[in-house]
């Protein structure tokens, strides 16, 4: 979900508006010579020099005086401050008493917030990288292994780690990678649950370590345009692991497109530069809070500063049942809506068109080409609605499935495990 851009506008020089150099012109008058002379018209009559008065010897005074009350009060500001006896009277202590001593504060964010390097210090080594791998192919044409990277944050002491679902999508190997003084340690881990339609997961870390930190979670109601944040993640992949990028948020509650059906979802706007490998990392505030987890970026030519995190607040319900492991069915299947129904004349459900070996599925004796029309009691048309019901239950529980097969009705019973 991650795409890219490029950014054409990479010119390191700066303009200096408004500093134009004015060289100033001198210009020589010359008058007419052979015109009027002022000297020798008759208006003019020249009077004798007077005699300096009075007032110009007070006028100096002054000013010396003015002068040597300058030097005098220099020198004994200079000189005062050095004398031991002057610390001891009251002026000295006074004087002393009214300097502020105390740190200069420093920038925040927002009120009662914390400097970058602060937010940096607390919340960074709670991020992560989260590592996969996956196989595919088949025996005719071979095996083909890929591998991933994203971003996460350790949302818990048991060393659960929220992340994007597209970041482990079809992964058969997890791997947390935690960040120690800048260097990677990787970890095992597995997936424990996942929203593939919010694009949000949880996968834990299974190794016994020392969980490094544990990351907070915000209010992103609480989030508005121009707040300042920062993203902290894996950009292109181990290489930059733990990178810091600063923005703005640019805008809330930015609806966005995310998938053919038209189907939208709401995100944070923010100008913070997120890049591939970044996906799943945290977007924080300058009270150290996640208040989105990173998730896309435009992928138009020509623009830059325009990426999406999903807000905290629309993860938060769904974390009891993301916790919990994923009870599994072990079936791939489409939604059967009433207009394909109709046209089709079966009934509106969910077409089962794979059934995994050994999974509860092919163990309660569903098969390829039924719709399933019930699930645990409750009419269903789509997969979400079965992934819903599936979440309520735990493991080792016990299921009715109603299917439509061969123009009727069979009722079996599934049991859901990890």
């Amino acid at each position: 979900m991650d795409k890219e851009f490029n950014n054409d506008n990479n010119n390191p020089n700066f303009i200096m508006m408004g500093s134009n150099d004015n060289k100033n012109e001198e210009r020589k008058y010359e008058g007419n010579k052979e015109g009027f002379n002022f000297n020798k018209s008759p208006l003019y009559e020249k009077k004798p020099k007077r005699r300096r008065g009075i007032m110009s010897y007070v006028a100096v005074g002054v000013a010396s005086a003015l002068i040597g009350g300058i030097i005098t009060t220099s020198t004994v500001l200079y000189a005062l401050p050095k004398y031991e006896g002057f610390k001891n009277t009251e002026l000295y202590k006074t004087l002393k008493g009214n300097q502020y001593t105390g740190p200069i504060p420093e920038f925040t964010s927002v009120k009662e917030g914390m400097t970058i390097p602060e937010v940096v210090q607390k919340v960074g080594p709670a991020v992560v990288g989260v590592s996969t791998k996956s196989i595919s192919g088949d025996i005719l044409f071979g095996q083909q292994v890929s591998e991933g990277i994203g971003s996460g944050a350790i949302i818990n002491e048991e060393g659960y780690v929220l992340t994007n679902y597209h970041v482990i999508e079809g992964a058969q190997q997890v791997k947390v990678i935690l960040n120690e003084d800048g260097k990677g340690k990787e970890v095992n881990a597995k997936v424990v649950n996942y929203d593939a339609n919010r694009d949000i997961a949880v996968v834990k870390i299974t190794d016994d370590v020392k969980i490094p930190a544990v990351a907070t979670l915000g209010d992103s109601d609480a989030t508005a345009p121009g707040q300042q944040v920062i993203a902290i993640g894996n950009p292109l992949g181990r290489e930059f692991l733990g990178t810091v990028t600063q923005g703005i948020v640019s805008a809330v509650n930015r609806d966005i497109v995310v998938d053919n059906n038209g189907s939208t979802l709401k995100f944070i706007q923010t100008d913070t530069a997120i890049n591939k490998g970044n996906s799943g990392g945290p977007l924080i505030n300058a009270k150290g809070e996640i208040i989105g987890v990173n998730t896309l970026k435009t992928g138009r030519a020509g623009v830059e500063g325009m990426g999406f995190a999903i807000p905290i607040n629309e993860i938060k319900p769904k974390l009891e049942d993301l916790l919990k492991p994923i009870l599994k069915i072990g079936i791939i299947g489409g939604n059967v809506d009433e207009k394909k129904a109709k046209e089709n004349n079966v009934p509106v459900g969910v077409l089962v068109t794979e059934v995994q070996d050994f999974s509860p599925a092919q163990k309660a004796g569903i098969q390829p080409r039924d719709i399933i029309t019930s699930f645990d009691g409750k009419q269903i048309k789509t997969m979400a609605e079965i992934n819903d019901l599936k979440a309520k239950h735990k493991n080792g529980d016990t299921v009715k499935v109603e299917v439509y097969r061969e123009k009727g009705t069979k009722t079996l019973e599934l049991t859901l495990t990890e």
